[in-house]
């Protein structure tokens, strides 16, 4: 099984059909598919083959559709998407541990391009990406060029005729993404052609994507292969609305314009539509399907979306399970429920995928089935062929996520009585905010390198806009100042900006008897924050 062909199929049978939208370009499935196989023809070219590694680092543009297909299609060579929104040393790293042969970097990124090359040990060939639908009204200027070659005249120099090699082993790796890195580095995630495939086909029958669904692209490209929808949207020959940044009126013209039918993202995207201006907004007779995952949507928003004209499909995965692998199945007879009872349901997580083999609730010590009671807490657990291959070059990771023959989540939830799941708690401290995962401890990193910080403790808290936000929590050493602003300003400076803490808080931590810091403690002084 590889999604490879889900394209091809696309291609013959409906040749003429839309395949891709942006901007003033349009593409067919047959233009779609040839730009395709005459990138991975280019890249056969240069050397690829099977197991090399190709980054990009690129918005929701047709050439990153292109690179989902085209990529693996070059002798089995595997794509590596790269967060657009990472610090340089992140890219470095990453560059490295990945050994990046080729890198395809969109203009907007190339100066934490730039300098990440300037960290890294491997010298890849590097393409530029020069947009040609580059918004006029865009918030910066494109950047240099810092390639040696030129995207569109690297495609141009592929074989058009060239069909592309389909995986002789379907467990053979389709795609590497790396974790948000909770303890040191982020870990890379080996995706294969099978899973791949599986999961764009559960996506397409849990999302209800009928025949040729408009597909608005809201969510990153980069997280999770953009859920695997990249090649989910092939499988009924559907349409591609790609868009560059989250804006409220570019999400209304596109629905209202291209007809949209499905899209996904965080809960910072429900809001940025419920809560846009009335000239923002466009009026739509159909009904769209919006796939969301993260923190549950709050009652209020669902209310709005449903009276804005969507209907909310609430997901749960991992990096390591292809994105979403779990959906909160909804049942009919609950539209009867009070809008209250129905956030309840609304909030679980739900039931395994179709392509899922099993998700569980455990007891990670004794591995044994928490009862069925909605109370009592375990790890959540996966196991099935959207699990992934493994962690790359890191045995010991890989072993401790399979221990018990289970994929441990570091999730902690309860299982309900009717086999639903719903998440309590994150044992890894993981902060999710705007769709994004920041580890506290990176964060804590940070304000440690500060010259005057003693301790500190970072935590969620709640926010209407993006879901979560740090809060720091931070004691002074003895006879040094610093200000709020002063570390915020050292933040800034050593972190990507959405991982910034929202506030911080100077303030006497709680800790155990041990001296651990107690992160619960720290919770509920969060959530009481003005």
């Amino acid at each position: 099984m590889t999604p490879l062909i889900y394209l091809e199929r696309a291609a013959r049978t409906y040749p003429d059909r839309l395949a891709v939208i942006h901007g003033e370009t349009r593409l067919s499935y047959a233009q779609f598919w040839k730009n395709c196989r005459k990138l991975a023809s280019a890249l056969v070219k240069e050397g690829i083959g099977k197991g090399d590694t190709v980054t990009v680092m690129l918005s929701n543009t047709p050439a990153m559709l292109e690179t989902h297909f085209g990529v693996p299609m070059a002798n089995g060579a595997v794509l590596h998407s790269l967060n657009t929104r990472s610090d340089a040393a992140t890219v470095a790293f990453q560059l490295d541990h990945a050994e990046s042969r080729i890198v395809i970097v969109d203009r907007e990124f190339s100066g934490v391009m730039k300098s990440a090359l300037g960290q890294a040990a491997v010298t890849p060939l590097v393409i530029d990406f020069d947009d040609p639908d580059y918004p006029d009204d865009a918030p910066a200027p494109k950047g240099e060029r810092i390639g040696s070659r030129d995207y569109a005249a690297f495609v141009a120099g592929g074989d058009e005729s060239f069909e592309g090699v389909m995986p002789v082993d379907e467990w053979d790796a389709i795609a590497l993404n790396y974790t948000s890195g909770t303890t040191g580095n982020p870990k890379g995630v080996v995706y294969h052609h099978r899973g791949a495939a599986l999961a764009a086909l559960s996506n397409t029958i849990h999302s209800e994507m009928g025949k040729h669904p408009v597909y608005l692209w809201t969510l990153p490209m980069f997280h999770c292969n953009g859920w695997c929808f990249p090649w989910a949207v092939a499988v009924q020959a559907g349409t591609h609305v790609c868009l560059r940044w989250v804006r409220a009126r570019a999400m209304y013209d596109a629905i209202a314009d291209h007809g949209v039918t499905h899209l996904c993202g965080a809960p910072i995207v429900m809001s940025t539509l419920v809560n846009a201006r009335d000239d923002e907004k466009r009026a739509f007779a159909h009904n769209v399907i919006f796939n969301t995952a993260a923190a549950p949507p709050p009652e209020a928003v669902l209310q709005a979306m449903s009276e804005a004209g969507f209907r909310v499909n609430h997901l749960y995965g991992l990096t390591e399970t292809y994105g979403p692998a779990v959906v909160n199945e909804w049942h009919s007879d609950w539209d009867a429920l009070p809008a209250s009872q129905q956030a309840v349901r609304k909030a679980r997580q739900g039931v395994n995928y179709l392509s899922l083999s099993a998700v569980t609730v455990r007891d990670p010590q004794t591995m044994e089935a928490v009862p069925a009671d909605g109370t009592t807490l375990g790890e959540v657990m996966f196991r099935g062929n959207i699990v992934m291959k493994g962690y790359l070059k890191n045995r010991k990771a890989t072993e401790e996520a399979f221990a018990g023959g289970w994929f441990h989540s570091g999730d902690l939830g309860v299982l309900h009585p009717d086999g639903y799941i719903q998440l309590k708690d994150r044992s890894k401290d993981i902060i999710i905010s705007g769709g994004e995962n920041i580890s506290s401890i990176e964060v804590e990193d940070a304000l440690y390198k500060h010259p005057a910080v003693a301790v500190c403790g970072v935590v969620a808290r709640q926010d209407e806009k993006w879901g979560e936000r740090p809060v720091a929590f931070v004691e002074l050493k003895p006879g040094r100042q610093a200000s709020e602003a002063d570390l915020l300003a050292h933040c800034k400076a050593n972190l990507a900006g959405y991982k910034c803490p929202a506030k911080i808080v100077f303030a006497e931590i709680p800790k155990t008897s041990t001296g651990k810091i107690q992160k619960f403690a720290l919770r509920n002084l969060a959530s009481e924050l003005e």
